[in-house]
């Protein structure tokens, strides 16, 4: 019987290494979606993957896929983040599509705008082709305990 590692053994693994992409591969939908972290651009990013597709006549990006995400992003950023070894709850999460997102490579930048005691307060901007054209921002609430 193999040991399933506990948040803590996967985070811990992931800062001594240096590379968060060992603590994603232990998140299911983080790993469904494609998430991975390029550590050259320093930020996040989703791969073109057939089953984020939303519609395929253009091909675009489905607005959960982009969402979801977004939101893992968000989450995995605390968590690095955090001195502490807890998964954050969301309470909180809006999202503005501002663009169509193609069947392309798509990037995400995390900014903890207040850590607070128990609620951290951040943004999320993903885009693909240029950072300053941006496809959607979220802004979140994560409730740390």
């Amino acid at each position: 019987m193999t040991h399933m590692p506990n948040i803590a053994e996967m985070l811990s693994k992931a800062r001594e290494c240096g590379d968060p992409n060992e603590f994603i591969e232990y998140i299911p939908y983080a790993k469904m979606l494609g998430v991975r972290v390029d550590k050259e651009r320093g930020c996040f990013h989703l791969p073109p993957k057939k089953s984020n597709i939303g519609n395929p006549t253009l091909p675009a990006l489905h607005g959960g896929a982009l969402g979801g995400f977004m939101e893992m992003c968000g989450i995995i950023h605390v968590m690095l983040s955090m001195d502490a070894v807890a998964v954050p709850k969301v309470v909180d999460f809006s999202i503005d599509y501002v663009r169509a997102g193609r069947y392309q490579d798509t990037f995400a930048r995390c900014e903890i705008v207040r850590f607070g005691r128990k609620l951290v307060n951040l943004s999320v901007e993903a885009w693909q082709e240029d950072e300053a054209k941006p496809i959607a921002k979220a802004r979140a609430q994560m409730l740390v305990d």
